[in-house]
């Protein structure tokens, strides 16, 4: 009997301290959990390297001038000069003229394989070609204007010049009918005797 008593009072005791009314205030306020760090940014190799199928470096040379979101645009470049060409011209140059150069290379490659003999120098030729052309109808339709200007100032100058001979070949201007005119009538030409119109 004492054994069961012991045995039940020991349970009750267990029992109390897994209940959540027997945790004390103290337990209950933990301190925070600390945010979850950031997922690890994984950077995707630059679009020259993933073509070459290369390991991209932290410090790739094509990497600023050629994005990943840019394929094509080293594709058209190292068709025509090459990787290891434009690395080259890369390394020589400063960085602040790295993307002048990069834009010269592609759009000369662009040109070289729209025209894989002349390339860039036949679109400045043609284009030349047009400016010439174009100058040449800017002079005629100048010349053009200066004639019809010169025309019409010769033309003004005869309409002023035959309005003066008018004016002056014009004969005096004759008295009025209507100033100091009397009039007669004559009873021969009417054919009939004046009479009054009362007696």
């Amino acid at each position: 009997m004492e054994y069961s008593e012991n045995t039940t009072a020991t349970t009750a005791m267990a029992t109390a301290e897994h209940s959540p009314s027997a945790v004390s205030p103290t337990s209950s306020s933990s301190p925070p959990s600390s945010p979850p760090s950031p997922p690890p940014v994984i950077l995707s190799p630059c679009a020259a390297c993933k073509i070459l199928r290369r390991r991209c470096v932290e410090k790739c040379v094509l990497a600023p001038y050629f994005p990943p979101t840019e394929p094509l645009k080293f594709t058209i470049a190292h068709r025509v000069f090459g990787a290891s060409n434009i690395i080259k011209l890369l390394q020589e140059l400063p960085e602040a003229q790295r993307a002048d150069a990069v834009n010269s290379m592609v759009y000369e490659a662009n040109a070289r394989l729209r025209d894989p003999v002349y390339g860039c120098a036949g679109a400045i030729c043609q284009l030349q070609n047009q400016i010439s052309e174009l100058q040449a109808e800017l002079a005629k339709a100048q010349a053009e204007i200066l004639n019809m200007q010169c025309q019409n100032a010769n033309l003004f100058e005869l309409i002023g010049k035959q309005m003066a001979a008018d004016a002056d070949r014009q004969p005096q201007t004759l008295p009025s009918v209507h100033e100091n005119t009397t009039f007669f009538f004559d009873e021969s030409i009417l054919g009939v005797a004046w009479e009054p119109l009362w007696t």
